[in-house]
């Protein structure tokens, strides 16, 4: 007979497969404009072409996005072992935002189909993880305190950088900044989306084949490495896959902050530090989560959109304050 600690692990991935199964049903049908789902389906203009070619890819994005962002940030926490850690400590994304801003006060074209903006966001977010790196990286050993600082230190240079930009721009030039620095989901491309659908359950797939270590290294680097764990190696896998998955979303949407941050710390809280377990119930909640957020985003004041950026900010900060003060009961499902 299972025991409710053997049935724990199966309700959690249950009830997140039911969440992001409920958002991907709603997302669809609700939106700024009315949808008559039949019609879309039967491919009568123009529900169709709402539905196959704005909302569908606007809902994949928010899956790929939300879920690879919380992915990262339980990588983070468990790489840094801070609880506050989030997928936007270490400077990717605060590079990939100086290359959008660069990108969009110089007016750079796109190449071979894609936006200069997310080409240029790409490069920015690469720049970072090689200055982080190499900061880190220049003495005898890698450790978490030194990837945190110098991720610290990136961003702080790329926020001024950014801010300097924007103080020189043009109201047009203005108005694009401030609205990638909030974040936001937009129609993309299938064939963008598959290359993203790619990339993203890659570097997924390697964080939970490598479950074990990050578990490790939560207890301590002293601790991994009386055990025969090569921390540094360790830092240096987690800090490239986590980087990675960053960088590949935010090129796209912009910085969307509290996913990496609120999903992850609310699981921990509730399941454990179990990444075997933590890592897939990430992905499927921090997906739904950020699903439910763009729903949220495009009814709430329709037919304008608010940014998702925007809706996760301030869904968040609430959030995050409730698990604060009921950290210490151990209510779950």
């Amino acid at each position: 007979m299972a025991t409710k600690s053997s049935r724990r692990p199966l309700t959690a991935l249950g009830l997140g497969a039911l969440l992001l199964l409920a958002a991907l049903i709603a997302a669809p049908i609700l939106g700024g404009n009315p949808l008559d789902l039949g019609r879309a389906l039967r491919g009568e203009y123009p529900d169709h072409d709402i539905l196959f070619g704005i909302r569908w890819p606007r809902i994949l994005l928010a899956l790929l996005a939300g879920g690879a962002l919380s992915s990262a940030g339980v990588l983070f926490q468990a790489l840094l072992r801070d609880a506050l850690a989030t997928p936007y400590t270490l400077g990717v994304t605060s590079g990939a935002s100086l290359g959008a801003v660069v990108a969009i006060c110089f007016g750079f074209g796109g190449v071979a189909g894609l936006p200069g903006i997310w080409i240029a966001a790409l490069v920015g977010a690469f720049a970072a993880l090689a200055l982080v790196l190499a900061i880190a990286g220049g003495g005898r050993r890698m450790s978490s305190f030194s990837l945190l600082l110098a991720g610290v230190t990136i961003n702080s240079i790329a926020m001024a950088f950014i801010l300097l930009l924007h103080s020189s721009a043009s109201f047009g030039q203005s108005f694009a900044i401030t609205h990638w620095l909030m974040g936001g989901l937009g129609s993309v491309s299938y064939p963008t989306l598959a290359v993203l659908t790619a990339v993203i359950l890659l570097l997924v797939l390697f964080l939970f084949l490598r479950a074990r270590a990050w578990n490790v290294m939560t207890a301590g680097e002293e601790w991994a490495a009386a055990r025969g764990i090569s921390t540094r190696r360790v830092l240096l896998e987690g800090y490239l896959c986590g980087s990675l998955l960053t960088a590949t979303v935010a090129c796209i949407t912009g910085p969307i902050g509290f996913v990496g941050l609120i999903v992850p710390h609310a699981l921990r809280l509730r399941i454990g530090s179990d990444h075997r377990l933590l890592l897939p119930c990430s992905f499927l909640y921090g997906a739904a989560f950020l699903i439910g957020c763009d729903i949220l985003s495009r009814v709430a004041i329709a037919p304008a959109e608010i940014p998702v950026g925007v809706v996760t900010a301030l869904l968040g900060g609430p959030v995050f304050i409730a698990l604060l003060r009921s950290s210490r009961k151990s209510l779950w499902l």
